[in-house]
């Protein structure tokens, strides 16, 4: 499960990701990262956590096939945390594709996508 802290609720944050953030599309799922703005001279405790959220439409499967996706995606994304800068905003986005594709390929587009959004990656 997720952490409470780094859950993406609120419509606002995710049409702030998906429209102001960067775009890796794969296979199974497209990435939206919106890298956390952190402002060393701001008043503050620590940096903000890094949020994430998740979008599977009906187009992906039935309601058993959908959060069992959704199951899948939020440990792969729970484990990738560290990768991402403090404050980011992480919007993944599953296809249809998704609903078919096993645990290991999820990992390998997810990966592939955050590879591509922090700069390792090529087009």
């Amino acid at each position: 499960m997720l952490p409470s802290e780094n859950r993406l609720r609120r419509r606002e944050d995710f049409a702030i990701a998906v429209r102001r953030g960067r775009r890796a599309g794969r296979p199974s799922l497209v990435v939206h990262l919106r890298s956390g703005a952190t402002d060393p001279h701001a008043s503050g405790e620590s940096a903000p956590p890094t949020r994430a959220g998740f979008v599977v439409s009906k187009a992906v499967g039935g309601a058993v096939v959908r959060n069992q996706v959704k199951r899948r995606l939020r440990h792969l994304v729970r484990e990738r945390l560290v990768l991402l800068p403090p404050g980011s905003l992480v919007v993944v986005r599953a296809l249809p594709g998704a609903g078919d594709a096993d645990h290991a390929q999820l990992a390998r587009d997810l990966d592939a996508a955050f590879q591509r959004l922090l700069g390792g990656g090529t087009r």
